[in-house]
């Protein structure tokens, strides 16, 4: 069976087994930057501005 691996998820070149699933480092350090950067973002409804978020795990 050919070994069906997937595109990097960033530019869609194929997959590098030393980055999967990207391409190379440059794309693995980009999608990381997203995350720290919050630039990954989730639906949802709208955050209340006046309860801190350590007040609510309580």
């Amino acid at each position: 069976m050919p070994n069906a691996s997937k595109p990097c998820p960033l530019c869609a070149k194929p997959a590098s087994k030393d980055h999967a699933p990207f391409c190379s480092r440059g794309c693995k350090d980009r999608d990381l930057l997203q995350w720290l950067g919050e630039g990954y973002r989730l639906p949802g409804p709208p955050a209340d501005p006046g309860l801190d978020s350590d007040e609510g795990a309580r």
